[in-house]
């Protein structure tokens, strides 16, 4: 399977998985942040550990600590390190450095994230400040 075949197969997939992880998050902001990145090389295992990882980064880990992912197979790997905890109208929300590795790429993005209605919703900084 040639390569920009793989990428749109995957993409997809790890577009959808994010957005089941953060059911709020409308498909338009994940695939925009997913374009061009290590998650759009993800195989299955990939996007399984990945997502692990990232229930884990959502649930219980404390500020200033990471949750690392490793794919012995295919050479994928991660990190999602929780930046800080903080709070945006009564909601609880986590700051996290997504940083990933896939093929030939790397990438790293810092995300807010907020619980609303007990989902992971992704807020933009514009938002915060409202």
């Amino acid at each position: 399977m040639a390569l920009s075949q793989q990428t749109k197969q995957w993409a997809p997939i790890v577009a959808a998985a994010l957005v089941a992880l953060c059911t709020s998050a409308s498909a338009q902001n994940w695939v925009g942040l997913l374009k061009n990145t290590p998650a759009e090389l993800f195989n299955e295992e990939d996007l399984r550990l990945f997502l692990e990882a990232s229930k884990k980064a959502l649930g219980d880990t404390p500020a200033g600590e990471a949750v690392k992912w490793q794919n012995p197979v295919s050479g994928a790997r991660g990190e999602l390190k929780v930046i800080r905890l903080f709070n945006w109208h009564d909601h609880p929300c986590r700051q996290i450095r997504v940083s990933s590795e896939a093929g030939d790429r790397k990438g790293s993005n810092l995300l807010n994230l907020c619980q609303v209605e007990g989902k992971w919703k992704l807020v933009s900084q514009a938002q915060l400040k409202q």
